[in-house]
């Protein structure tokens, strides 16, 4: 998993495009894609602690450079990164 300091920017549906930090990036065997988890840069600085957290798929190109954010289209899949937030949130309150 990449833990780094990454941006990604995001167009949304009317064509604006959001600067995103983040937050991990995993690969599922069992659906074959990899996973971002990105929220918008400046929301952990907002005094609420609800971030909202954005989850999309991609493929890899092949030279390693992220390929296009696709939205996640099923039930399982989301469970799936549900789980992964879950332990990855967990982890991080250890850590503090």
């Amino acid at each position: 998993m990449d833990h780094g300091e990454n941006n990604i920017t995001v167009v949304d549906e009317d064509g604006n495009e959001q600067l995103c930090e983040v937050l991990f990036t995993f690969d599922s065997e069992e659906f074959k894609k990899s996973y971002v988890l990105y929220y918008p840069v400046g929301a952990e600085e907002d005094d609420s602690d609800d971030i909202e957290i954005h989850a999309s798929s991609f493929i890899p190109t092949e030279d390693g450079e992220d390929g296009e954010l696709m939205p996640i289209e099923t039930d399982e899949e989301w469970d799936m990164i549900e789980e992964m937030l879950n332990t990855f949130l967990e982890e991080q309150d250890a850590e503090e």
